[in-house]
C-alpha cells in the first residue's frame, strides 16, 4: 500500500507554472524543475492545498464586500419606500453575504495540518459550511414569504418607486457579478459550497430584477404587485434552496461524476503492468479528491516490482485526475485477485495446520 500526494507543478499536469516575477523568474522555475528531482514528499502538498484556500478566501471577501455594499444601498430604499418586495431582495442579499462567514472559516480550517485525531485533515469543515448556508437560504425564503404575506393582510403603499426600481437594478448587477466570480473560483478549486453560494448569487440577481416589476405594478396604482412580486421572490429563493441542498448532500454522501472514475480507471488499466482494476474509489473531502484503487498485477512479480507498479499508477494518476491530491493503490496477485481473498490468506498464515 503506498500514498502519494500531488503537491508540484508539472508541465503535463493539472497546475500550470505561475509567473513569480517576470520572464526571468519563470526561466530560472524551469530549469530548476528540470535540474532538481521531483518530490514526492507530502509537505510538498501544502502548496496548491494553501492556494486553492488562498483563492477560495479572496473569492468570498470580495463577494463579501459587493454584496454588502448592495444590500446597503437597498436598505436604505427599503426604509423610504416601505417595499416588500424590495425588503424581500434585501433580506436576500444579507444572507447572500453573510454566508461568506462560515466558509471563510471552513477555508481556514481546511489548510490546517492534519492531526493524530483528524488523520484525513479538517476539509469536511468546508462540507458542514455548505449546510449553514443552506440553513441560511431556508431562512431568508421564510422571511420574504412570511413578510409578503403580512403585507397582504395589511396593504400598504409603496413610495419613491424610481429609487425602488433603481434598488432592484443596482441588485441584479451585483449579485451576477458577484455569482459569476464565485462559481468561477468555486469550480476551478472544486468547492461544492462556493459554487453553491455563486447559485445563490445568481438567484438573488434574477429576484432583484423581479423588483423592477413591482416598481412597474405600482406606478400604475396596482398595489398588490408588491407582494406578489414579494411571494414569486421567496419561490425563487426555494428553488435554489433545493439545488444547493442538492448539491451540498451530494458532497456529503462522497458522490462524484462517474466521467471522473471512468478517467481514473482508464488511466489505471493504461499503466504497464497492470491485469487489471478490481475496485476504484473516488471522495471528496473539502475541494481536493483523494482515490483509493485495488490493481491486479501478475503473481511472479517481486515485492519490489510490483510496489514500482502501484508508485507509477499513484504517479500517473494523480497528474490526470484534476484536483486529486492524494491516491492509495493496493495491488493483488492475479493468482488472488480482489479483498475477498484477504480473510483466507490471514487465516491461513494464522493457522497453517488447518
Amino acid at each position: 500500500m503506498n500514498d502519494h500526494e500531488h503537491g508540484h507543478d508539472h508541465a503535463h499536469g493539472q497546475h500550470p507554472v505561475r509567473d513569480h516575477g517576470g520572464r526571468l523568474a519563470a526561466w530560472w522555475h524551469r530549469l530548476t524543475h528540470a535540474v532538481v528531482p521531483h518530490s514526492h514528499d507530502s509537505r510538498a502538498k501544502i502548496d496548491p492545498a494553501l492556494e486553492s484556500s488562498r483563492d477560495g478566501l479572496r473569492a468570498l471577501w470580495i463577494s463579501l464586500v459587493g454584496l454588502g455594499v448592495t444590500a446597503l444601498a437597498q436598505a436604505v430604499i427599503v426604509v423610504l419606500s416601505s417595499s416588500v418586495a424590495l425588503l424581500g431582495d434585501t433580506l436576500h442579499n444579507v444572507a447572500d453575504a453573510l454566508t461568506a462567514v462560515p466558509l471563510g472559516i471552513a477555508f481556514l480550517l481546511g489548510r490546517r495540518a492534519a492531526t493524530r485525531a483528524y488523520t484525513y485533515g479538517f476539509g469536511r469543515a468546508e462540507d458542514l459550511a455548505g449546510i449553514v448556508i443552506v440553513v441560511v437560504i431556508a431562512g431568508s425564503a421564510v422571511a420574504a414569504a412570511w413578510t409578503a404575506i403580512d403585507r397582504f393582510l395589511h396593504p400598504a403603499e409603496v413610495t419613491h418607486l424610481p429609487w425602488v426600481a433603481a434598488a432592484g437594478l443596482v441588485g441584479f448587477i451585483g449579485n451576477e457579478l458577484v455569482a459569476r466570480y464565485r462559481i468561477r473560483v468555486g469550480r476551478r478549486i472544486g468547492s461544492a459550497a462556493l459554487v453553491a453560494d455563486g447559485l445563490h448569487a445568481r438567484t438573488d440577481g434574477y429576484t432583484s430584477l423581479a423588483v423592477l416589476a413591482a416598481a412597474g405594478g405600482g406606478a400604475l396604482g396596482w398595489r398588490w404587485a408588491d407582494p406578489v412580486v414579494g411571494l414569486v421572490i421567496a419561490v425563487a429563493i426555494t428553488i435554489v434552496l433545493k439545488d444547493a441542498a442538492r448539491e451540498v448532500y451530494r458532497r456529503l454522501m462522497d458522490a462524484v461524476d462517474p466521467a471522473i472514475v471512468d478517467q481514473a480507471e482508464g488511466t489505471l488499466r493504461a499503466v504497464p503492468g497492470v491485469r487489471d482494476v478490481a475496485t476504484v474509489r473516488l471522495r471528496w473531502i473539502g475541494h481536493r479528491l483523494h482515490a483509493e484503487a485495488d490493481l491486479v498485477v501478475d503473481a511472479s512479480l517481486s515485492l519490489v516490482a510490483a510496489h514500482e507498479i502501484a508508485a507509477d499508477a499513484e504517479h500517473q494518476l494523480t497528474h490526470v485526475v484534476p484536483r486529486l491530491t492524494s491516491a492509495t493503490v493496493h495491488t493483488d496477485p492475479d493468482s488472488h485477485p480482489g479483498g475477498h481473498h484477504h480473510t483466507s490468506l490471514s487465516h491461513q498464515r494464522r493457522h497453517p495446520d488447518h
